[in-house]
């Protein structure tokens, strides 16, 4: 099976392509390098054996993108986008543009050129503010968005669902994610984003090289047991073989799974967790409370875990040690 990964140089489309490669599939990647890097696939392949065929191309230019579909691809794999929520909100035409349109712009060619079955890199920000901590794959979405960024994951998720109301042939997977950390254990590929972090372990990540002076923490006083926001954190190894579950168990119509473990951890238990694998005090404040911050939200893995037969096998101590690795072969921290 020939498979095109857009957005396949990043953080998870990487961690996604190695395993692909080392699952048998044909891969070819599509990305524009505006968040990632081409050294990548020197990565991919000491990782696999295999170099995937690279296409640096902008989904906005829609000539250029038809002209890779026309290579002729059994699904897509479509991690391609912008995704860092503060710049989105600076920038809400740059973010609307890039992810819909591009996104319009791979749906014509994959439908020019016959290619009826794609995976879409989604978000658990679609669901927006439920009132409740546990998220699962009935709830209504789309209410109470605080960003663009996650504008964009609903909006997308509709265009797709509207696709296959119109193309019965059409086979569409919406994975919602819930927040990727950690790194490939061999600690060649992890999360090295262009610019400001946004997340939080990228910031952790500078923080302990020295990069950024301290970490904040964006309020103490929520209902949590330690006062500070609880999260679902999913180690990318994980994630990238949800795809895998996912491409194997494709469907006629569109489809939503969540991707997440389940089980939540504050912001003091991820410092805590990083300062036990790295032996290292990382130096962080208490902050006022970020507009839109939600005290809890983790993800009802279920559907997935029933209907993809898939389920996380690591965990944020997992992604601690991987993420410690990844750091110190990429000569970032030289004193761990």
């Amino acid at each position: 099976m020939k498979i095109l990964v857009t957005g396949g140089t990043g953080y998870i489309g990487s961690h996604t392509v190695v395993e692909l490669i080392n699952n048998g599939y044909k891969v070819e990647i599509l990305d524009n390098l505006y968040n990632s890097k081409e050294s990548v696939l020197d990565k991919i392949q000491a990782l696999t054996g295999v170099r995937p065929e690279f296409h640096k191309v902008d989904l906005l230019d829609y000539p250029a993108t038809l002209e890779v579909l026309s290579r002729g691809f059994d699904t897509v794999i479509h991690f391609a986008g912008l995704k860092a929520v503060a710049e989105s909100v600076e920038k809400p035409l740059f973010y609307y543009e890039n992810n819909i349109v591009g996104t319009l712009n791979l749906l014509k060619a994959m439908k020019e050129t016959g290619c009826n079955s794609l995976i879409f890199s989604s978000s658990a920000t679609v669901y927006g503010d439920q009132g409740v901590a546990r998220l699962d794959e009935t709830m209504e979405t789309g209410r109470g968005i605080t960003n663009p960024y996650g504008q964009t994951k609903f909006m997308i998720e509709q265009i797709l669902s509207d696709a296959c109301v119109a193309d019965s042939g059409l086979s569409v997977t919406l994975l919602r994610y819930f927040n990727p950390v950690g790194a490939h254990p061999s600690g060649l590929i992890g999360e090295d984003p262009n610019g400001r972090p946004n997340n939080l372990m990228p910031i952790v990540m500078k923080v302990a090289t020295g990069e950024i002076p301290e970490l904040s923490v964006y309020g103490d006083d929520y209902p949590t047991p330690d006062g500070t926001c609880i999260r679902d954190y999913i180690h990318v190894v994980d994630l990238a073989k949800g795809h895998l579950a996912a491409l194997t168990h494709m469907s006629a119509g569109c489809s939503v799974y969540n991707l997440g473990t389940g089980r939540g951890t504050s912001v003091l238990e991820m410092i805590a967790a990083f300062e036990e694998a790295s032996k290292k005090k990382l130096p962080y404040k208490i902050a006022p409370r970020r507009p839109g911050d939600l005290p809890e939200l983790c993800a009802v893995p279920d559907k997935a875990m029933r209907d993809l037969e898939w389920k996380t096998e690591l965990t944020v101590a997992d992604a601690m040690r991987d993420t410690i690795n990844y750091l110190v072969k990429t000569n970032s921290l030289l004193k761990i």
